[in-house]
């Protein structure tokens, strides 16, 4: 069962998220048939989308996250709700590079560092908010850690992890968004970089422990209040009126000439692989 946990320093100077995503990242996995460096890449985006989405807190919102680092796996869209329900895909799945040492999968070179990850937070109403940083290394920790410091002015340590088995199966995945809040004194820091070299690589941590463990573990000597707890899932947010929608927003020609063949129209969706046939009749 995956989770997101919410919880603040007793000071309240100190905000975390931690999440338990293995689920969502297998589910990942088998959907696209995704090699283990790009299964590692899609996966820790999913588990910072989810995060990230957690915090919209107005039913219906909606977040959407893309990155593109010109590598071979191409741009990784994930999209969440308001809740931390995730989906999401990747332009080449079975994209592979070599390994860094001892067997370290090399996320940065399958996603690449030369372009953008860009932020769109939909509401409901208004103008989406959208914010864009540079990549910093492809790795989707460090580069959503330069999103929250230049996008949102908010000083954040932001760590994620995906084990992957040596048959290709996830083992762990998940990971952390810790938030320092505006008045904290200076040697938080200090107590904070502390922790965060401690722990080490969360997907270790969470091949034998809860998000709730990770978020404790981040949150030593702090004091920490769990003051919420989320479960959350792979979930794909198509639907058969949003694969007519797609189908209605074709050339003329292009409908045309599916009427004139009356055969139906398959529509497959990236981010689930359902298929919806629009009969010659509904276009």
């Amino acid at each position: 069962m995956d989770e997101i946990i919410k919880a603040i320093s007793g000071d309240g100077f100190v905000m975390v998220f931690a999440i338990s995503s293995r689920g969502i990242t297998e589910r990942a996995r088998t959907i696209h048939n995704s090699s283990p460096v790009v299964t590692a890449a899609l996966g820790r985006t999913l588990s910072a989308a989810s995060m990230i989405g957690s915090t919209l807190k107005k039913t219906g919102a909606s977040l959407t996250v893309r990155i593109n680092g010109g590598g071979p796996a191409g741009s990784i869209i994930v999209v969440s709700d308001d809740v931390g329900n995730v989906s999401g895909f990747v332009a080449n799945p079975s994209a592979n590079v070599p390994n860094l040492a001892a067997g370290k999968l090399n996320v940065g070179g399958v996603v690449g560092k030369n372009g953008m990850l860009s932020v769109v937070k939909d509401f409901g109403e208004g103008e989406p908010y959208k914010g864009s940083v540079e990549l910093v290394s492809g790795e989707i920790a460090e580069d959503f850690t330069s999103y929250f410091v230049h996008s949102e002015q908010t000083p954040t340590v932001c760590a994620l992890g995906v084990l992957v088995g040596g048959d290709g199966v996830v083992i762990s995945s998940g990971g952390y968004i810790l938030q320092v809040l505006p008045g904290a004194p200076e040697h938080i820091i200090d107590a904070i970089t502390k922790n965060v070299d401690d722990i080490g690589a969360v997907s270790s941590v969470l091949a034998n422990n809860d998000a709730t463990s990770l978020a404790m573990a981040v949150m030593t000597g702090f004091a920490p209040q769990i003051i919420e707890k989320s479960i959350v899932e792979y979930k794909c947010f198509c639907s058969r009126d949003r694969a007519l929608s797609i189908v209605a927003g074709l050339d003329k020609s292009e409908i045309d000439d599916i009427k004139i063949k009356a055969v139906p129209v398959e529509v497959t969706c990236q981010f689930c692989d359902a298929i919806y046939l629009i009969s010659p009749d509904e276009i």
